[in-house]
């Protein structure tokens, strides 16, 4: 037994799971065929192949006489609910076992659906919206259109669902406008909380190649993904769209989606109900803030650096 997971038990904060978390795999591959994505194309292939609900549910019934500390458990599969059966199947046979439990999903699943797996333990949902323009979901064959992430949202919303939703700034073709939209769109859905990333065009995804062919790559620096001091480095850019523009953003985004009355709300009501969440939350937000002024160091050390390449005699 629980031979085929890989578990790891977290102790530290999480922004999005009850802690302690244990986090396990179930499966491996992911059938989406989202170009951006690393793990399917480089990785876990695109057939997901899973274990069995039982086989599942025993290595549950297991972790929880084994880690009887942990409060939430999840299931860290690229997309858990991509065999949506078997979804079902261990929602129900988790439900016997009375643990809370969470998910990677795409927003794709109905009310039925979700109310069956909140009454079988589910807490929250890990969803990748990626953008709220309409042509970069087809771009990047996202395979999920915005009225059915609308759907499914207002569905989590009505089953009582937490949804931590994941944006990626610097696809193909981001714009000023695109990404304005974007924003509005996530204030729309006004999920618990969400994650604001760069494109990252790894060697062996499509969107690498699509860089490659299209000229998007800053020639000098084509492979930086990351700065020194770990933050992500926007490594495309768009004829209307520099790469220092798209960095920037996403700022900008999480402080016009967080810096609103309902999330902050939100915010503190669960400082209010848990002490060790407060805590956890004030250090978040330093970290938060912190991270923000060194990101804005970055993005100004990466201009002076271009303003004096451009100077600089030929």
């Amino acid at each position: 037994m629980c031979t085929g997971a890989i578990s790891r038990l977290r102790s530290t904060s999480s922004a999005t799971c009850c802690i302690p978390t244990l986090s396990l795999y179930t499966g491996r591959g992911c059938p989406a065929q989202c170009t951006f994505c690393l793990w399917p194309q480089t990785i876990g292939g695109h057939k997901y192949r899973v274990r069995s609900a039982q086989n599942v549910a025993d290595e549950m019934a297991y972790m929880k006489r084994l880690f009887p500390q942990v409060r939430e458990f999840f299931f860290d599969d690229d997309t858990f609910t991509a065999n949506l059966p078997r979804a079902r199947e261990i929602a129900r046979k988790l439900g016997a076992l009375g643990l809370t439990w969470s998910c990677n999903s795409r927003a794709n699943l109905d009310y039925d659906t979700i109310r069956q797996m909140k009454d079988g333990g589910l807490r929250l949902f890990l969803v990748g919206y990626e953008s709220g323009n309409e042509q970069i979901l087809k771009n990047i064959k996202k395979g999920v259109t915005k009225d059915e992430m609308r759907r499914f949202t207002r569905a989590c919303h009505q089953a009582g669902v937490v949804i931590h939703g994941t944006f990626v700034l610097g696809l193909p073709v981001e714009t000023r406008e695109t990404i304005e939209e974007s924003i509005r769109f996530a204030q729309d859905l006004d999920v618990f909380s969400i994650q604001v990333s760069l494109a990252a065009p790894y060697p062996g995804t499509e969107l690498y190649e699509q860089a490659r062919l299209n000229g998007w790559f800053r020639q000098t620096d084509k492979t930086d993904i990351l700065h020194d001091d770990g933050f992500q480095d926007s490594s495309l850019e768009y004829p209307e769209l520099s790469k220092e523009e798209i960095f920037e953003a996403v700022e900008r985004f999480y402080h016009r989606y967080y810096l609103r009355p309902k999330p902050i709300l939100r915010i503190i009501r669960t400082m209010l109900e848990d002490k060790d969440v407060c805590v956890r939350r004030l250090r978040e937000g330093y970290e938060f803030f912190k991270s923000m002024a060194q990101r804005r160091s970055d993005l100004a050390t990466a201009r002076r650096a271009t303003t004096q390449t451009t100077a600089a005699p030929a």
